[in-house]
């Protein structure tokens, strides 16, 4: 045997002994092992938003120290500052300010004989029948409200807080694939390249091998890329740099939405709420209060007589201000039957999201068992394709249409996986579940 057809014989044994089995390569990576260091000296683009695990952050910890920076806090401090003032002028005596009013009049520019009087009034504003109860009962709701409303919040961030983390497994999980591909791509992009020094194969395959290599760089960029994002939002929402080493959630056992999902125990806080202020609007007067005065007077009939000394009490009791008051009223009215509309919105689409959410994992569950079916046979089809190449019965053109066939189910495997994970979390968002 010659020199040249000993080489040729060796190459497909040395190709099989330099080149690490692929599926042993791929299942190093365990997809829940999130998130994956980043070697920052092997970054094509040098462009790193760091990420540091915290073995002992929970997912719980992590959304309340989210929650406490949330811009959106300062408007639950401010419901809650409302209801305190509901509450401070339900529990007052009075129903509104205190006034005096002072009065003088003589007749120095009529008759001229010296008559004058002098007054002052001390005025009190009282409750209307049945105002103070309805002022309190506006506060009591109010406050329920606002305690509710903190609740909504509180699952709000636990939806963000839970996308950005599964984005960034997502993220993380395909630029681990793309490494692996980018990889894989380099060692036959070798091996092509000795093999056309040796006069195995035509220039076009190094050609054709170079391509790909490029093109998988180039999807490890974008892949590179994606994970700076996800990791640049994370911290954006979270306002740190920390992540749990775990966040992977138990699906909840409740198959339906309960009354006391947060959503709906805030819009119903909210009806009670607008009914208190109809209670209200009937029971004030916006044009005028009931008032008590309280006063003295000292006056004169003419120079040289004594002053009188005399004191006063009044009250003020308006009446057909219901003519006046039905804007208010309607108004209330209105504010009332548009909640009535969002809870029945609000109602539907719980259901329309449970719903979704229960779909979604039973799709997501079948397809990461056919996904499985198809990287084992991916992986051993490669396995044979790789051999058949190496004895000359395909082209590299055909291997590498196999090999993107075979990696790409390969990724949709392991990418099934983490999206099980997500549509858990989400299908515990839907019912109100927080972490």
């Amino acid at each position: 045997m010659t020199a040249s057809g000993h080489i040729k014989y060796c190459l497909p044994l040395l190709w099989l002994s330099l080149t690490p089995c692929l599926a042993d390569e791929l299942m190093l990576q365990d997809p829940f092992s999130q998130p994956i260091t980043v070697d920052e000296q092997k970054l094509l683009v040098e462009h790193l938003d760091p990420i540091e695990i915290d073995p002992s952050l929970s997912l719980a910890q992590l959304l309340e120290q989210t929650l406490e920076k949330y811009p959106d806090r300062l408007i639950n401090q401010a419901l809650m500052q409302q209801a305190d003032a509901w509450q401070e002028r339900g529990d007052s005596w009075l129903a509104g300010s205190t006034g005096v009013a002072l009065n003088y009049s003589d007749d120095r520019i009529a008759n001229d004989v010296g008559s004058r009087e002098a007054s002052a009034n001390l005025e009190f504003t009282i409750w209307n029948w049945g105002q103070r109860s309805a002022a309190q009962d506006v506060a009591e709701k109010s406050h329920v409200s606002a305690s509710k409303q903190s609740a909504i919040l509180k699952l709000e961030v636990a939806r963000l807080l839970r996308d950005a983390l599964w984005n960034i497994a997502l993220a993380e999980n395909r630029l681990q694939q793309a490494q692996i591909n980018l990889d894989i791509s380099t060692q036959l992009l070798g091996k092509v390249q000795r093999r056309v020094e040796l006069g195995d194969l035509p220039r076009a395959d190094l050609l054709l091998a170079e391509s790909d290599h490029l093109q998988n760089k180039s999807l490890l960029t974008q892949s590179e890329a994606e994970v700076m994002h996800s990791r640049k939002s994370y911290a954006s929402l979270t306002q740190t740099t920390r992540i749990p080493a775990n966040y992977q959630e138990q699906q909840s056992t409740i198959q339906t939405i309960q009354p006391n999902h947060p959503l709906l125990e805030a819009i119903n806080a909210v009806l009670e709420e607008k009914q208190a202020g109809i209670e209200w609007s009937k029971a004030t007067d916006s044009i005028n209060q009931p008032k008590v005065f309280v006063g003295a007077k000292s006056s004169r009939d003419q120079r040289g007589a004594d002053d009188m000394q005399s004191t006063n009490v009044g009250v003020l009791i308006p009446f057909g201000h219901s003519t006046y008051d039905a804007p208010d009223i309607a108004k209330a009215h209105l504010e009332l039957n548009q909640a009535l509309a969002q809870s029945e919105h609000l109602h539907r689409l719980l259901e329309k999201n449970l719903h979704e959410a229960e779909h979604q994992l039973e799709v997501n569950r079948t397809e990461l068992t056919i996904a499985r079916q198809m990287k084992d046979i991916a992986e051993q089809h490669l396995k044979m394709m790789e051999i058949s190449f190496e004895s000359g019965e395909i082209n590299l053109l055909d291997l590498l249409k196999i090999q993107a066939r075979s990696l790409e189910a390969i990724r949709n495997a392991k990418e099934q996986e983490v999206k099980l994970q997500r549509n858990i979390a989400l299908y515990n968002q839907a019912v109100g579940v927080l972490p």
